[in-house]
């Protein structure tokens, strides 16, 4: 931890010209990824700051909308569409993601309580089960693979999203990160593909 600390005290003499983000944010992109540490979206895509707002949250998920009920990730693809601009949208799974991995083997609930219930808010997720039960591969891989198609399935139901798709003014696109390797991978044609 100490060392989070100092370089949290040395940032503004480490950092280039901080002023200019008093002005506002323009990212590019709206990247939904993983809260797993060994996913850092900046990191990966070499964006610098203010390139990307990010959405982090456990597998990736991407709530199914529901107008009665306001979930953080929800508000958060509504601001990053309307207010923001944002002209993609990167959904990312990871490989070795345990997230998923509790979708498609599920423990006992009373384990892990509030993910156990969060997940099943958030759901369905029995595609992303059958993946792992039918697809080529690693069973885990083609679960998490299966996972990002359905939540940009999802993206497109949420009305903010769906609006602008609809006038051709956002561009959804799917990726997936092995971790063990840094190799990223898009969907293209049902398939994902090294970039």
């Amino acid at each position: 931890m100490q060392s989070l600390i100092d370089n949290a005290r040395s940032f503004p003499e480490r950092a280039s010209d901080l002023r200019r983000f008093a002005e506002g944010q323009h990212p590019q992109a709206l990247f939904i990824a993983c809260s797993d540490s060994r996913v850092v979206p900046t990191l990966i895509t070499g964006a610098a700051p203010g390139e990307l707002f990010e959405l982090r949250t456990a597998g990736s998920i991407v709530p199914v909308y529901d107008e009665k009920r306001a979930f953080g990730e929800v508000a958060t693809i509504e601001f990053a569409v309307e207010v923001l601009q944002v002209k993609h949208i990167v959904v990312c799974g990871h490989s070795h993601c345990g997230a998923v991995n509790a979708i498609v083997h599920p423990g006992a609930p009373s384990a892990l309580p509030a993910v156990h219930q969060w997940l099943a808010d958030t759901g369905p997720h029995d595609e992303t089960r059958r993946a792992a039960d039918f697809l080529d591969g690693s069973a885990l891989t083609s679960a998490v693979q299966r996972h990002v198609q359905v939540q940009l399935e999802r993206l497109r139901s949420h009305p903010s999203v769906a609006k602008k798709l609809e006038y051709g003014r956002l561009e959804l696109h799917g990726w997936f990160y092995a971790v063990d390797a840094g190799v990223v991978s898009v969907l293209e044609d049902e398939r994902f593909r090294p970039l």
